[in-house]
C-alpha cells in the first residue's frame, strides 16, 4: 500500500487522476470491486502505459467515437503478439478517448492467473479469467469488455502466419445476443511485429503447462501500432441455432478482417509512420 501511494505520488498527474476518478467504476471503500481492478494501480498503470503508448508503439487510432461513452459493450479484437500488449493497448485507447473515457475490462487467457504474481496484478488493471460468467456479470453491470475470440490460436501463432485470423469461437456472439449487446469490432496493426514467433518449443510448453513457449526476441519491438475501432454491430435471432450463430461470428470476423487491411494501409512501415 505505501509503495502503490509513492508510486501514485511520483507518476500520476492531477490531470490523469480527474480523468480515472470521472470513469464510472463503483469500487469499495479499500478501492478495489468484486474482481480485484483497483483504482490506484488503474492510474499507475495507466500512467505508465500511456507513455509505451506514445512514444514506444507510437500508436494511431481511429474510431473511438464508435465506442458508446456507458452501457454494456463488447470490444471483439484479432490476437497476436506472445504477450498481451494489444489488449493493453486497446485499453489505454478506450480509457483515455477523447469521446467518453471509459474503464475497459479485459478477458484473461486462464493460464495467465497461474504465473507467480501475474494474476493478481492483472485482477488490479482491469482484467479477469476469460469465463463465460464473468463476462455475463460484467456486461449485466453494464462494463465495456475486451474479448478475443481466438484466444491462444492468435497469440500463440507464429509469424509466418502474422495477420491471419484463425479460428474465432461462437462464445462472445451467444452472450451478445442474449444480452442484446453491441459488439465493436477492432482491427490492431502492429502487434504481430512486437515479438514475432518463430518456433513453439511444444514439448517445453507441455513440460511446464502453458499453452506455447516461442521462440521470440526477449521483449517487445518498437511496432507501429494502428487501431481501428469499427461501427457497432448489434445481433439478434435464435442462439439455439448454432449454424446461425456461427454465420454471425464470420460478419464480425469479416469486419475485423477490413479493419486490419485499413490499418496495413495506413501505415507506412512496420517500425514507423
Amino acid at each position: 500500500m505505501i509503495i502503490r501511494s509513492l508510486l501514485k505520488n511520483l507518476l500520476v498527474s492531477k490531470e490523469l487522476e480527474a480523468q480515472v476518478n470521472a470513469m464510472r467504476k463503483p469500487v469499495g471503500v479499500y478501492g478495489y470491486d468484486p474482481w480485484g481492478y483497483n483504482l490506484d494501480a488503474c492510474m499507475i498503470a495507466l500512467s505508465l502505459f500511456k507513455r509505451i503508448y506514445d512514444r514506444y508503439f507510437r500508436v494511431t487510432t481511429h474510431g473511438l467515437e464508435n465506442v458508446p461513452k456507458e452501457g454494456r459493450a463488447l470490444v471483439i479484437a484479432n490476437h497476436s503478439g506472445q504477450l498481451p500488449m494489444d489488449g493493453v493497448l486497446i485499453g489505454v485507447a478506450i480509457a483515455t478517448n477523447p469521446s467518453g473515457p471509459r474503464a475497459a475490462r479485459a478477458m484473461a487467457e486462464r493460464f495467465f492467473p497461474t504465473v507467480p504474481f501475474i494474476g493478481n496484478l492483472i485482477n488490479q488493471l482491469g482484467a479477469v479469467i476469460g469465463d463465460p460468467v464473468n463476462c455475463i456479470k460484467m456486461l449485466q453491470n453494464e462494463e465495456i469488455v475486451i474479448v478475443f475470440p481466438e484466444g491462444v490460436r492468435g497469440s500463440g501463432k507464429l509469424y509466418k502466419k502474422r495477420y491471419q485470423l484463425q479460428r474465432f469461437g461462437n462464445g462472445f456472439m451467444h452472450i451478445a445476443m442474449t444480452y442484446k449487446t453491441p459488439i465493436i469490432p477492432v482491427g490492431v496493426v502492429g502487434c504481430e511485429e512486437t515479438m514475432p514467433s518463430l518456433a513453439d518449443i511444444k514439448p517445453l510448453a507441455k513440460l511446464i503447462g502453458v499453452p506455447y513457449v516461442p521462440v521470440t526476441v526477449p521483449f517487445p519491438l518498437p511496432a507501429k501500432v494502428v487501431l481501428n475501432f469499427g461501427k457497432p454491430m448489434m445481433f439478434e435471432g435464435d442462439i439455439d441455432n448454432e449454424e446461425s450463430v456461427t454465420k454471425k461470428v464470420r460478419e464480425v470476423k469479416a469486419a475485423i478482417r477490413k479493419l486490419i487491411e485499413k490499418g496495413l494501409s495506413e501505415r507506412k512501415g512496420v517500425f514507423y509512420g
